[in-house]
């Protein structure tokens, strides 16, 4: 397989999100398995492979990685375990662990670090003595330095710069941002603020998460129940069109309402004190949470992010 990824990957020992409380818990961003190799990356760009697909990498049972996972801490280090962690000693610091075991769709993953992989892999390739593999040693070659985390990005989808999780919101943005007629503006438009600190915070935004849909609903009734249009004059309707990525896209184009532009000004005000003061952004996330479409570390995040705090 060809690898044309130029920029480097962020450093793994690094977490992506922080926040006031601390650093906020890894979990596994993309996920795939090519060829009965089993690999992802983690939310802070770490990219691993999981017990299995490293056990196949290495050309050796599932039980021999297990086995160097539960022995990492033992007193009397096998010569195995020694040889793996003077490999890892010539890359950076000691490891705490070979593994990172996270829950991800109510399964348990065992996630080895791609530096740690190659570790092992060069073991089994050189270092084992009569256990020598030469699927280990064909795959070492192929996949040394950093031609295993390039593969690992390349197979799942992943662009380390982290240039690929605006891509979706692109997408819609390319489809609407000139739909409302002139003189009139649209919710969707005026969520992108809250949308860019949703991303910079972690947030997938994609079809499983559009807020610009709640912003609107809530909107829309206080716009209704305040009168505004004999204030303003009436809205209108406008296409709105999601791109081919999202399933909404079937019922293409939707009908969304635009506003007259003179009332941009109380709508901006409305979604400070209303939408996020008021409770309402909350209420979205926590949603959101319940179904399992967002973490709830992340939900806590992006609180503290767009939600002013509370005075006591």
């Amino acid at each position: 397989m060809t690898i044309k990824i130029n920029r480097l990957a962020r450093n793994g020992s690094q977490k992506e999100i922080t926040s006031r409380q601390g650093i906020l818990p890894l979990t596994i961003q993309k996920d795939r398995e090519v060829q009965g190799i089993g690999m992802g990356v983690l939310s802070d760009g770490t990219p691993y492979l999981n017990q299995r697909g490293l056990a196949a990498l290495c050309g050796v049972q599932n039980a021999h990685i297990g086995t160097i996972s539960s022995q990492w801490h033992d007193v009397d280090q096998k010569p195995r375990l020694q040889a793996v962690k003077n490999i890892l000693g010539k890359i950076g610091p000691t490891k705490h662990a070979p593994h990172i075991e996270l829950t991800h769709k109510s399964v348990i993953h065992f996630c080895y670090p791609a530096d740690v992989c190659l570790a092992i892999l060069e073991y089994y390739a050189f270092d084992a003595g009569a256990n020598v593999s030469a699927t280990a040693r064909d795959n070492y070659r192929k996949l040394a330095g950093s031609k295993l985390q390039d593969m690992i990005y390349q197979q799942v989808g992943y662009d380390p710069s982290g240039a690929d999780r605006f891509h979706k919101w692109h997408e819609r943005l390319e489809l609407n941002y000139q739909s409302a007629p002139k003189g009139f503006f649209h919710v969707f438009n005026e969520a992108n603020t809250i949308i860019y600190e949703l991303i910079i915070a972690g947030a997938e935004i994609g079809e499983k998460f559009v807020v610009d849909i709640s912003i609107g609903t809530y909107w829309s009734k206080y716009w209704e129940d305040s009168g505004l249009a004999e204030e303003y004059d009436v809205r209108r309707k406008y296409p709105h069109r999601y791109p081919d990525s999202h399933p909404q896209a079937k019922a293409n184009p939707h009908e969304s309402w635009c506003y007259p532009i003179a009332a941009l000004g109380d709508f901006r005000m409305w979604l400070q004190e209303e939408y996020l003061e008021g409770g309402k952004f909350r209420n979205y996330l926590q949603g959101k949470v319940k179904k399992g479409d967002l973490p709830p570390s992340f939900a806590e995040l992006a609180l503290e992010v767009l939600e002013p705090p509370r005075l006591a």
